[in-house]
């Protein structure tokens, strides 16, 4: 590789000439922009490796520089430099494409550190099956590190579908997102340690929502004790006082030796408020669960098909109608606002190659626990097929359920299935599993 390059955008002569010295005395390229407008112009004739501009320039500010850079030149990486201190200047600029968001005045061992980080990628987890000159390109996986819902029961009845708590890891498209962080965290942490040793650790942790079995694992990830590593973590307002007060609540002196804020790594806790949002190039879709408290699902776009992840969510039908006969609301408003809100779940799944549910009771369990916010297995079944999802894994598996219980409730999902005559694939999720989804090209080679 020869000389890299960066092009620094920054409409303060002095700031921007003082930047410039101190890539080129490591030996970079450097090419420089008074402007966000001409910014753009050298950016796309010249390519160049690390963009970094300031957030606030005459002509296009750094948001809209950012947005018009991610979408043609998405290998470079884009670090903002802000004056000020605003988490809706970072949170903005980050979801604009930026890989990074840095303080002024900023020191050349910061820039260093943040430009190293951005440019180790994160390495596709390693299959002795394939490599990826037979695959064309690597496929987009799935692995589950924690299946279970409400508390980790880890024991001899639970060493087949495991006993931690809710986490999801997949790998897609050059990134590394992960779905929740219950109590199987701290493994994938452990392994993503051993994976990439002395390399750096980038990932985008999507929260569902804050009840515990969600993010009781958080203080126990590995990576966030490490200041090389990225993490940032996204989700909707849990409670009134937000998501970062409850993420740090729980690790505040009566629960936890370590405070949030003392972790060393680059740790951005941004409160999502769109539906819709991106992660690289992996477009990401929420719904709102019914669920006590702000509850949502995600789906992922993938380059391979999209993956469905919600973890709690209750059927409309039952308790809608529980709800009308106990408060006097018209049956029929009822029902039809029942069946609205279950068209809006179908369309959110519609399609998925991989959907995981909530499947928490069995349908004589449910009815003791209406309004608790889970489903019912032929609820959840009946949802997937009418969805057309390719394939389920039954998801948030109850403590009081040991191995041969879930293997129960899977033959029974499966016999509701064959009774449709639809071909959905269903499994009972286990942790450990991994599942790869296979890239357009492969499925025509078939």
């Amino acid at each position: 590789m020869g000389m890299p390059s960066v092009l620094i955008i920054e409409d303060d002569e002095d700031g921007r000439r003082a930047v410039a010295k101190l890539f080129a005395r490591a030996d970079w390229k450097v090419f420089e922009a008074a402007d966000g407008d001409s910014g753009v112009e050298l950016a796309l004739r010249n390519r160049p490796e690390v963009i970094l501009c300031d957030l606030l320039m005459p002509k296009s500010n750094g948001f809209q520089v950012c947005r018009t850079i991610r979408q043609q030149l998405q290998p470079t990486k884009i670090i903002v430099v802000s004056g000020r201190d605003y988490a809706v200047d970072r949170a903005s600029a980050l979801e604009a494409g930026a890989d990074e968001f840095l303080l002024k005045p900023i020191t050349w061992e910061v820039l260093r550190e943040s430009i190293d980080r951005l440019l180790t990628p994160i390495p596709e987890r390693p299959r002795a099956t394939t490599s990826p000159e037979e695959l064309g390109s690597v496929p987009p996986r799935i692995k589950l590190w924690g299946v279970r819902g409400s508390l980790p029961v880890p024991g001899p009845t639970t060493i087949r579908y495991g006993g931690n708590t809710s986490c999801v890891e997949v790998r897609a498209d050059g990134e590394l997102i992960v779905l929740d962080a219950g109590t199987g965290i701290r493994a994938l942490g452990l392994a993503l340690e051993k994976e990439l040793g002395p390399g750096t650790i980038k990932l985008t942790l999507l929260i569902t929502h804050t009840h515990w079995d969600h993010i009781q694992g958080l203080p126990f990830f590995p990576p966030a004790y490490n200041s090389k590593n990225l993490i940032r973590i996204l989700g909707y307002e849990g409670a009134r006082a937000g998501l970062g007060a409850i993420l740090a609540g729980q690790m505040e002196t009566p629960f936890f030796p370590v405070s949030l804020h003392e972790l060393p790594s680059h740790l951005a806790i941004e409160e999502l408020k769109d539906m819709e949002l991106h992660i690289g190039t992996v477009k990401v879709q929420a719904k709102f669960a019914n669920h006590p408290g702000i509850c949502v699902g995600y789906r992922l776009f993938t380059s391979a098909g999209s993956i469905a992840y919600m973890p709690d969510n209750e059927p409309y039908e039952p308790l809608k109608m529980q709800l009308a006969a106990q408060d006097g609301i018209d049956g029929n408003e009822a029902r039809n606002f029942a069946g609205a809100e279950r068209a809006k779940m179908v369309e959110f799944l519609r399609d998925c190659e991989v959907a995981i549910l909530d499947a928490q009771y069995t349908d004589e369990e449910y009815k003791k626990h209406m309004g608790w916010g889970h489903s019912s297995l032929s609820s959840v079944v009946e949802l997937a097929l009418d969805a057309n999802v390719k394939r389920v894994l039954l998801f948030h598996h109850d403590p009081s359920h040991d191995d041969d219980m879930i293997d129960r409730m899977v033959e029974q999902a499966r016999e509701l299935v064959r009774k449709s005559g639809k071909a959905m694939v269903i499994e009972g999720a286990r942790e450990g599993a991994e599942i790869l989804l296979e890239l357009p090209a492969q499925r025509q080679l078939r």
